[in-house]
């Protein structure tokens, strides 16, 4: 069956990969350890013939987030690495005032959700219902082992191990101890065995309070672990449970029940998160003591990883809870949560998520994980699965003065450009049409006297008098504008159509129109409902500063633009996708037998061009109510500064720059805002497409690299850069080409004989000269995306100038690049002032082959 090996032999050990068939999975080589042959040989002897088996056990007392989405991850993960392996679903409800049918349907939703698209396990038994999903069998409850949990606790009582306890919780406490000093013995911990089974019988009967009494366990009291200082097994509580109804009015805990449920469904190993760590010697202790008397018959492992946290969120549910009962979001569902409900609702493909937790890994080690990563996994998968269509978020009318009539004419186009089997879509055209406000430069209104009459730099749209390019279509110039007489902003442009320059053609003699932007037809446009939905919070860790996290919400999360319209492909799709839905909930056909085969509004998904990742919000009914949430932006706006998005600002430009000048990004004095130089250099992920010889240089090669750039303009990838670098002789074409490597993206473009070289390869060499030098490129992990922002281990996220051309900028690259250093394992790293910081992507270090050398 295999070998499970992801724990270390005693807890804080240092993890490492050593089993075969588990590195071929990210998940277990990022949770392979390196056990001794005894400890292996024990290991099998452990589970014997059995599948490998893992579980999800949430408590039914709140909505799933994003640290279960790592959990749930890991354990089907886990499962599906091994032949005939199997992942169960339990609910431990062993906590009646607490948990709720409403919370135990939005798990079980949830886990169907986020596993979605997932393989089903090998001879799965077919359940129906509630117990139709993803994981193994029907859905387990740990109260249906409440009947066995009671003959377990009465089992230890006879065997001494055992006892009812009277004193207070008050009395507990001072008698439990702390981390400093031991506990000491209850009077009552040596009630003979029989008073004990009589007091546990009458506890079952009703016959005590709420608190009157506990059942503990009798171990240790002067044990440096706490959990093992006569741990409670079983409390009074006279409420009425969900599944039993009022048969139980005492309950088991959880650090009871748990071992027992995995040991009844037979876990191999029960995956928890690092808190439980110091609770694995009670999870033992309770299976030694049973497995004499038969009650259980085999012994899981327990096994602990980091819990998930991240930047610029919260994942404590008592904070979720706070934030849905002050009314600082819309319910447990709002897209700004990080409840999986409402990554769904935003409209987060599963797989995204699922990405992610493959990149984030498994340790045992603390991490706080930039939102970046996420939203980057977002950006990745829904690039493969949305389709593409314009919307024009705040509309400008344009009227077309040469077109003839009100026939429209029908452009078909591409609703992807990268897969060809999602086919066409036809976009009309016609006298009227709208477009971004934004693509439009008023010089002679308001926001062009605020600007000195000028455009913006580097502005290449439409402007009084000037031309664009409408995508697909034409090129207009705008002739007149049509004022609004209060406020002198243009309502509408009156301008000429060029029938020449249809679909991306520029006439012989003329000059190719830079500037492209995105429109839609007026009299088949469909108005819609826009939520750009934004980080929830606006500081890293909120509450750190302020005590209080509410405080640090961002009042820019939500955006709601009532009057934007999307082209009419927008609407028959939407239409299809609402049916869908109609159909599937009318034949009560929510889910089907292995896997969540709901559709839901979100699955229905567009990168409405140049603007960002969109899907349809369930507030749609109809074509004339379409809502549609912003998943994520085209590019992070939180991880870099905005130098040329400031420049932009109507007037605003110069004096940011300015002031940016100030703090240090001209190579100035640097006061408290002054970046460091290690994080103005912008090192990204890039892959290799041709290579071959400089035609005028023996020791130059040429390449085409993929650093996945965006053009600003379009909103589409850019063209791949071309880089020069003298490489020729040490490393053969053929390695070269499909690489993934490490390239400095904001220097000065530099003509290397005769070709401008746009960017530079980062690579190691071992100071060798000539035929002898040996050098290898830095390489990146296959998994992170092109254009990925690299980033130095343990200092603050790069902050890269928009290009580094100064003299001063240019020296400060110098500083850093003598810094770069590969170490003796062949990781990359940025070592200054006795400091040593390795080159991070979102999978892991950077790395060569050439170790202990210096890197250029």
């Amino acid at each position: 069956q295999g070998l499970l090996e992801i724990a270390p032999s005693s807890p804080g050990d240092e993890q490492g990969a050593t089993d075969d068939e588990a590195s071929a999975s990210p998940v277990a080589t990022a949770t392979a350890s390196a056990l001794t042959e005894e400890e292996i040989q024990s290991e099998r002897e452990r589970i014997g013939s059995r599948p490998i088996c893992t579980r999800f056990p949430p408590e039914p007392n709140g909505y799933l987030h994003l640290g279960h989405a790592k959990a749930v991850s890991f354990n089907f993960a886990v499962a599906r690495m091994f032949e005939g392996g199997r992942c169960h679903m339990r609910l431990d409800d062993t906590n009646p005032s607490k948990e709720d049918d409403e919370y135990v349907d939005s798990i079980l939703e949830d886990v169907r959700w986020i596993q979605s698209g997932n393989p089903s396990f090998v001879d799965v038994p077919v359940e129906t219902g509630k117990n139709a999903g993803p994981w193994y069998g029907p859905v387990r409850k740990t109260s249906d082992s409440f009947d066995l949990l009671y003959d377990c606790a009465v089992a230890l009582i006879k065997s001494g191990d055992a006892y009812v306890e009277s004193l207070s919780a008050e009395e507990m406490r001072e008698y439990r101890g702390s981390l400093t000093e031991p506990g000491k013995e209850s009077p009552y911990r040596n009630r003979s065995i029989e008073e004990n089974l009589e007091m546990f019988e009458n506890m079952r009967a009703g016959d005590y309070k709420d608190g009157e009494h506990i059942l503990r366990a009798k171990i240790d009291m002067v044990s440096p672990n706490i959990n093992m200082r006569d741990p409670a097994l079983y409390r009074i509580k006279h409420e009425s449970h969900q599944e039993t109804g009022d048969k139980w009015c005492i309950y088991p805990m959880y650090d009871f029940s748990h071992p027992i449920a995995d040991a009844v469904e037979g876990i191999t190993h029960s995956l928890c998160t690092l808190e439980f760590e110091d609770h694995r010697p009670l999870y033992d202790w309770t299976l030694d003591k049973l497995l004499p008397t038969g009650l259980v018959d085999c012994k899981p492992r327990q096994i602990e990883f980091s819990r998930l946290n991240l930047k610029f969120t919260v994942l404590s549910k008592r904070k979720l809870i706070q934030l849905v009962e002050g009314n600082y979001v819309n319910g447990w569902d709002d897209p700004r949560m990080p409840t999986l409900s409402g990554m769904r609702r935003r409209g987060v493909p599963p797989s995204a998520l699922r990405l992610f937790c493959e990149r984030v890994g498994i340790s045992k080690s603390d991490s706080n994980i930039d939102f970046g990563v996420l939203e980057d996994c977002v950006r990745e998968e829904m690039d493969k699965i949305s389709m593409r269509a314009f919307a024009i978020l705040n509309p400008l009318k344009v009227s077309i003065s040469n077109w003839q009539g009100s026939t429209l004419e029908d452009f078909e186009v591409p609703r992807h450009p990268k897969i060809e089997e999602m086919g066409d879509r036809t976009v009309p055209f016609g006298k009227n049409i709208y477009i971004e406000r934004s693509d439009f430069f008023d010089t002679d209104g308001p926001e062009g006297d605020a600007n000195g009459n000028r455009p913006p730099k580097g502005f290449k749209r439409l402007l009084p008098g000037g031309k664009v390019r409408l995508k697909y279509a034409y090129v207009i110039s705008c002739d007149e504008i049509v004022r609004d007489p209060e406020t002198n902003e243009p309502i509408e442009l009156k301008c000429t159509l060029y029938p020449e320059t249809r679909a991306g053609v520029t006439p012989e003699g003329e000059k190719r129109v830079k500037g492209i932007i995105q429109w839609v037809e007026a009299s088949t446009a469909a108005k819609c409902k826009i939520n750009q939905y934004d980080r929830l919070f606006k500081t890293e860790e909120p509450g750190k500063d302020s005590d209080d996290f509410t405080k640090d919400i961002n009042e820019n999360s939500l955006e709601t633009l009532e009057t934007a319209v999307v082209e009419p492909s927008v609407v028959m799709d939407s239409l299809a996708q609402l049916a869908k839905i109609r159909a599937a909930t009318k034949g009560g056909e929510e889910v089907n037998g292995e896997a969540n085969d709901k559709p839901y509004h979100s699955e229905l998904s567009y990168q409405f061009e140049r603007s960002g990742y969109f899907a349809l919000d369930p507030a749609s009914t109809g074509a004339d109510s379409l809502v549609f949430n912003r998943v994520v932006t085209l590019r992070d706006a939180w991880g870099a500064p905005k130098p040329k998005a400031a420049e932009r600002n109507r007037g605003g430009g110069k004096q940011q720059k300015q002031q940016q000048q100030k703090q240090g990004r001209g190579g100035g004095g640097g006061g408290a805002g002054a970046v460091e130089e290690a994080l103005r250099v912008a090192i990204k992920a890039g892959t290799i497409l041709e290579a071959g010889p400089h035609p005028e240089a023996e020791s130059l090669i040429v390449c085409k690299v993929d650093c996945g750039d965006i053009d600003e303009e379009s909103g589409n990838p850019s063209d791949p850069r071309t880089v020069v670098a003298g490489l020729a002789g040490l490393i053969a074409f053929e390695d070269l080409v499909g690489r993934k490597i490490a390239c400095v993206t904001n220097l000065k473009p530099a003509k290397m004989r005769g070709i401008e070289s746009t960017a530079m390869l980062l690579a190691a060499t071992d100071g060798g000269e000539g035929p002898d030098e040996v050098v290898d490129l830095l390489a990146i992990p296959d998994e992170v995306p092109n254009g990925e922002l690299l980033s130095f281990e343990g200092k603050d996220a790069s902050q890269p100038d928009p290009m580094m051309k100064s003299k001063g900028a240019l020296k400060a690259f110098d500083r850093v690049k003598a810094c770069l250093k590969s170490n003796e394992s062949g990781e990359a790293t940025y070592v200054n002032e006795g400091s040593t910081h390795r080159l991070m992507t979102s999978a892991g270090p950077t790395t060569t082959s050439v170790k202990s050398a210096e890197i250029q």
